[in-house]
């Protein structure tokens, strides 16, 4: 069993993060760091310095706290030689992101960006299957309601904070899992409220090897039934993963092995950074956010009724 340590408690880790631990046969969830919220039976901090000074026996810490204030924690934990695992986004900045990889170097411990929707059940056998695929064309929709997914996180909206891109980069992080193919943006138009900072829609166009005919549509206002999905169409027929990856039909026959929607993923992200510890590796792929920088710079930008 391994030491963790969990700092910033807010709804991501009370969801996922410490159900994921306690559930876990490799790992213990030692303390926490938090200004605000407590967990029973677990030593708390306030200062993460304490906690680095205090209990040298953890020597893992997962930072759940939002992106904007991550750096110098990661920073200070990989210079008391600490492996990081960082949830989504794994950084406000691609710059910061590359520096604290560089630290882990070469201070010997793993670092390691969860792209939890990658670990959704559906997502390998999708990847599988489009591997000697020729593309055609790529839809994405990834629709939810905001009030119901992040409620009070007023954090999200602000800069840094990514607004629709939160969700909107899970879907980008299977899409660049599943696809072979490297992808850049070539189009964008964000649509934001006129009391925030950051978008509440946005409309990608990638440009692929075989096709300009990739799309993606994010939106924070749906409601009822919301809407996590993509389809590829290639020259061997459709692959479509829905509900987040925890589903998956291929040429319209439905696959077996799905789960509900983020069924397992934070278990099995938990199990592969046991994995990547054990042997002495790092994972920090930045294609995600690269993609999420990119709509930024390009995008055209559209102001619509506040929120």
């Amino acid at each position: 069993m391994i030491n963790i340590a969990l700092v910033g408690v807010g709804k991501i880790a009370q969801d996922q993060h410490i159900p994921a631990i306690r559930n876990s046969e490799n790992w213990t969830l030692a303390a926490t760091v938090s200004r605000n919220h407590t967990v029973s039976g677990v030593e708390q901090f306030t200062d993460f310095h304490d906690f680095l000074t205090m209990r040298d026996d953890v020597r893992v810490v997962s930072l759940c706290m939002p992106p904007q204030v991550r750096f110098e924690y990661a920073r200070a934990a990989i210079f008391a030689k600490r492996h990081v695992m960082l949830e989504k986004p794994p950084g406000a900045t691609l710059a910061e992101c590359q520096i604290l990889y560089d630290l882990a170097q070469r201070f010997g411990v793993s670092i390691f960006a969860t792209w939890h929707s990658r670990f959704a059940p559906m997502v390998p056998k999708a990847k599988a299957w489009l591997a000697n695929k020729t593309v055609q064309s790529i839809r994405i929709e990834w629709k939810e309601d905001v009030h119901r997914w992040h409620p009070g996180q007023d954090w999200i909206w602000e800069a840094g904070g990514m607004g629709v891109f939160d969700p909107g980069i899970n879907a980008l992080s299977i899409l660049t899992e599943i696809i072979p193919d490297a992808m850049h943006l070539r189009a964008a138009n964000l649509d934001i409220p006129t009391n925030k900072t950051s978008p509440i829609a946005a409309q990608l166009k990638f440009h692929h090897p075989h096709t300009n005919d990739v799309r993606a549509d994010f939106d924070w206002r749906q409601t009822g039934d919301q809407i996590w999905t993509i389809t590829v169409h290639t020259d061997a027929g459709t692959c479509h993963l829905f509900d987040g990856g925890a589903g998956l039909s291929i040429n319209d026959v439905h696959q077996t092995g799905g789960d509900v929607p983020l069924g397992g993923e934070y278990p099995r992200l938990y199990r592969y950074f046991n994995d990547l510890i054990q042997t002495g590796q790092s994972e920090l792929d930045l294609r995600p956010l690269t993609h999420v920088a990119d709509a930024f710079m390009l995008a055209n930008r559209t102001m619509v009724d506040p929120v």
